[in-house]
């Protein structure tokens, strides 16, 4: 009997092996996963169809149009995707990489404000859904049981009595341990809620590897918050003995609201298989509030190419004179690295900014191994000490500030649901150069000297921990 359950078992890992085999992973990533199914298949088999999958395709139906019924009001945003699809080499255009990328054009007539850290964000997010009058759309990966969360459900709930159509979407495995009935006020009150997560089939739901990193929060169609913060009292600053975590937002009044808003509506029809539904209409055409043209890249694993990927390399390939990033986690591939030292080597300032220490250990240790690369290229590395980074953000030039929720690493490039937001001005590159400039000033330079005066031990746990780069 034992023999058979061997048998059997490596019959399912070498099976599973095929899967990975013809999936569109990276070389390293596919060899430690094959190995893992065939020398250990008791352990790498259901780590693998629980975490190991590396496409969602089904969700296409969705993002890319195929059987997505068309939101009311809608039928110019998408229209603009197949406009940009049917382009010929020869017209114009100014980004016409990130706009391919992205599905959609740069919509211009944008105010743009840069919110730094939790207060200010909370402050600006809680007084929009205050004023909001007709519906409210959030999605937040992380949503925590503590007074933040709280806090925001409530203000939903209160909003939804007083008659707006709130939609609540938030991942299932971000905001694990949310107590039972913790949403109930805010569906009590005639809210909707829904928790995003791989699949809606029993079989598909156990694929855990796919994730909604995404922060969207759409007010009326006419303003939209995207970046960096979940929610939660480490973010607002209200976690005791503990100042908030270093982050970044945006929030963004105009016409290019209704990318943001159409990627919510992609997601909620992904979990629902119905549209969010109103009485009144959808705002699809929002008033111009600004002169900054802005772009919405929505990024994740149905995509038929590694968008966010390729949107940093865009990003580094376009610099003339600067580009800078801040992120919490800094895991690149190694397309990503080529473009960095290729910067470098064009005369480009390039400066990455990372935490003193991340939440993860095998995170931190992998960029040791990065690091050393790029400081011998010119890449500046800077460590940022006073608080927890978990800021997104990039500066290029004087021209392009971006924020979002893309982290350096694989999972943010291939397996997490992302947006960003890209405003192609210079009035928010200026207020976005100020933040990097503040934060500079509060850490320190990472020297060669240091890495190669690392003991042995944590050179060899930094290489080790490299391995599994591909997979973090």
């Amino acid at each position: 009997m034992i023999f058979w359950l061997v048998v059997m078992a490596h019959l399912i890992g070498l099976a599973s092996s095929l899967s990975v085999l013809m999936s569109g992973r990276t070389p390293q990533g596919t060899v430690v996963w094959i190995g893992a199914l065939n020398l250990f298949p008791y352990l790498a088999v259901p780590l693998y169809w629980f975490f190991g999958t590396y496409r969602l395709p089904a969700y296409r139906t969705a993002r890319h149009g195929e059987g997505f019924p068309v939101p009311r009001g809608a039928e110019g945003i998408l229209a603009e995707r197949e406009h940009l699809l049917s382009k010929s080499e020869g017209e114009p255009s100014a980004f016409p990489v990130l706009e391919r990328l992205a599905g959609f054009s740069f919509a211009g007539g944008n105010d743009v404000e840069i919110l730094v850290d939790g207060p200010a964000t909370f402050q600006s997010l809680f007084s929009g859904i205050e004023a909001a009058r007709d519906y409210l759309l959030v999605e937040f990966y992380i949503i925590r049981d503590d007074g933040t969360g709280r806090e925001l459900v409530d203000r939903l709930a209160r909003k939804a009595r007083e008659g707006v159509d709130v939609y609540l979407l938030y991942d299932e495995i971000g905001s694990y341990g949310l107590p039972d009935g913790f949403m109930d006020p805010l569906e009590e009150a005639g809210g909707h809620v829904c928790a995003f997560g791989s699949g809606r089939k029993v079989g598909k739901r156990l694929q855990l590897n796919f994730r909604n990193h995404r922060k969207i929060v759409v007010a009326d169609g006419r303003q939209v918050w995207v970046g960096g913060l979940n929610v939660g009292d480490e973010y607002s600053g209200r976690k005791e003995g503990q100042p908030p975590w270093r982050d970044t937002h945006a929030r963004i009044q105009g016409p290019a609201v209704a990318q943001f808003q159409l990627g919510f509506f992609e997601d909620w029809y992904w979990m629902s298989t119905a549209l969010p539904h109103r009485e009144g209409p959808w705002e699809w055409a929002p008033p111009e509030h600004g002169s900054v043209p802005v772009l919405g890249v929505l990024s994740g694993p149905s995509d038929p190419v590694e968008t966010a990927s390729l949107m940093v390399q865009e990003l580094l390939q376009g610099a003339r004179e600067r580009v800078w990033i801040t992120t919490p986690y800094f895991v690149p591939d190694d397309q990503v690295l080529s473009a960095m030292k290729l910067a470098v080597f064009r005369g480009v300032d390039v400066r990455v900014l990372i935490p003193e220490r991340t939440d993860s250990t095998v995170i931190y240790l992998a960029e040791f191994a990065f690091l050393e690369s790029l400081l011998s290229t010119g890449v500046r590395i800077f460590r940022y000490g006073p608080r927890f980074l978990h800021a997104k953000s990039i500066l290029v030039d004087r021209s392009f500030g971006v924020v979002g929720t893309v982290n350096f690493d694989n999972r943010s490039f291939r397996l997490n649901f992302e947006v960003t937001a890209i405003a192609a001005d210079r009035e928010v590159a200026a207020r976005l150069e100020k933040v990097f400039e503040e934060d500079f000033g509060e850490a320190r330079v990472v020297t060669r000297q240091e890495l190669t005066e690392r003991s042995l031990i944590l050179r060899a746990a930094s290489r080790a921990a490299h391995l599994f780069a591909p997979i973090l």
